[in-house]
């Protein structure tokens, strides 16, 4: 089963909260049992999972990628986001998450978000549920 959703940032550097689209495909899709991918065809935009309840962290997170990796650090790549290209392969652009009980598995502070490095644009997610 893969579901394909699209996602429209709205700054340059962002991380959109997706875990309630990753719970309805898979409790749409009736498996009880398995993983879940969810992979971004991006190589400026990632994927990752960490705390939701406390937007701080998320803050937090693009202030730090920033500071190690920054915007304009004199990069060879033309186009001028060889940063976000960077925090990419840092963040990574898929998850594998467990599917039991029918329930997607995440710690209870734990949210699934895409992380924009070279927005605003629309983004697309594809999520592949495995049934095991």
């Amino acid at each position: 089963m893969l579901k394909k959703t699209s996602v429209k940032t709205s700054k340059r550097v962002e991380f959109i909260e997706i875990t309630n689209e990753v719970r309805k495909f898979v409790s749409e899709s009736g498996i009880r049992e398995g993983i879940v991918v969810i992979y971004v065809p991006h190589t400026t935009c990632g994927v990752t999972v960490n705390e939701h309840a406390d937007p701080s962290v998320v803050g937090d997170m693009i202030r730090h990628l920033g500071k190690l990796i920054p915007e304009d650090a004199g990069y060879s790549h033309l186009e001028g986001n060889s940063d976000a290209h960077i925090k990419t392969s840092i963040i990574g652009s898929s998850l594998t998450l467990i599917i039991s009980g029918g329930n997607l598995v995440l710690g209870t502070w734990q949210g699934v978000f895409l992380c924009e490095f070279d927005g605003p644009r629309t983004r697309d997610v594809y999520m592949k549920i495995i049934a095991g």
